[in-house]
């Protein structure tokens, strides 16, 4: 079956966000078509969409539909200061993933700069701008893909941590695109996917994904990383970003810092794959990304019964930082950064 889209605009400026409901994967496959800013706010949060670059292009799609609103609510006057409201509003929404509001931070620039004289162009100048987001996030997916194809070598054996394929970007994905490029080239090899407790994003969506594009993958529980490691049947390990500060270290999915520990303690290479919007050179290290923690029913309940005492304190937090020196290399959309290091990240990510 052809992919679904994970993201995609349908219409012009009168028309709606659709999104492919990743909570419901993989035992079903839905489309949600948003019209409000709180429907989008309320997919971001509930990890309808979730992977840092397609939270992105969602909520710059968001600011397309929030421009709708103030088309029908506000006056042209009050229209930008409400604008930005709004988007104050989606940003909110997952602290975490720097994609979020960096898109809607650019499509507010987008509209400023320009200086629109009506809200109805204000929304053209803001659905051309998530556009341009859309398809940068598209290419870059490619060109993660392209740098990071070499590092796959024939009859090898990849472990990856949560999902950071089509089903994180609008594109190929970031860690995925590099297996899919791989596998485009006819090179051989196996993929151990770690579950990714306590929501299975590994589970549910990156052996789902896997399997569609006839990837030979193995599916392991977060806790069996060691001893797959130990019997080597990993040669390197590749996972995605949620945000990277500018000395390389990296937020990502939480278990993601212990298997990065546990590839050096059988050394066994690290390897990030990110685009260059979700590097954040404001933070000097990672020590400064904010940390989202989730409800406890994602751990006691996550898919139905109770699987702890109903009155257990929980701790949840949805990422953990990986140092940079634990990083083999970070795959950008710009090139390969190695030695991963402040100098290295910024003459590679840093625009003139």
């Amino acid at each position: 079956m052809p992919r679904p889209a994970t993201v995609n605009w349908i219409g012009e400026t009168d028309g709606w966000l659709d999104l492919l409901d990743q909570r419901l994967l993989p035992t079903s496959v839905k489309i949600l078509s948003l019209r409000t800013i709180e429907q989008v706010r309320e997919a971001i949060q509930t990890l309808a969409v979730r992977g840092a670059p397609a939270i992105g292009v969602a909520a710059a799609y968001g600011m397309v539909i929030a421009a709708q609103e103030l088309a029908r609510h506000d006056p042209p006057e009050r229209a930008l200061g409400s604008l930005r409201e709004k988007g104050a509003l989606l940003k909110s929404s997952r602290p975490t993933a720097v994609n979020l509001a960096w898109a809607v931070d650019r499509v507010l620039a987008a509209v400023e700069n320009a200086h629109p004289q009506t809200v109805s162009r204000m929304a053209e100048i803001a659905l051309a701008e998530a556009r341009a987001i859309h398809r940068e996030d598209v290419a870059m997916c490619l060109a993660i893909g392209r740098h990071g194809a070499p590092l796959i070598h024939p009859n090898c054996g990849v472990l990856t941590h949560c999902n950071a394929g089509y089903l994180a970007t609008a594109g190929d994905g970031t860690a995925l695109a590099i297996l899919y490029e791989a596998h485009r080239r006819g090179i051989a090899f196996h993929v151990y996917a770690d579950e990714t407790r306590p929501l299975l994003q590994g589970a549910r969506l990156t052996v789902w994904e896997l399997m569609q594009e006839n990837i030979p993958v193995t599916l392991i529980t977060d806790s069996m990383a060691a001893l797959v490691m130990a019997q080597r049947k990993v040669d390197l390990v590749i996972v995605g970003a949620d945000r990277i500060a500018a000395n390389g270290d990296t937020a990502n999915k939480i278990g993601t810092y212990s298997v990065a520990t546990l590839a050096a303690a059988h050394g066994i290479p690290f390897y990030v794959a990110a685009p260059s919007s979700t590097f954040d050179l404001s933070l000097a290290d990672g020590s400064a990304i904010p940390i989202e923690e989730r409800r406890p029913e994602e751990i006691t309940r996550g898919f139905g019964p109770l699987t702890a005492p109903a009155d257990v304190a929980v701790y949840n937090p949805a990422f953990d930082v990986t140092p940079a020196s634990l990083i083999r290399g970070i795959v950008t959309d710009r090139g390969l950064i190695r030695p991963v290091d402040a100098e290295k990240v910024r003459s590679v990510v840093a625009t003139a």
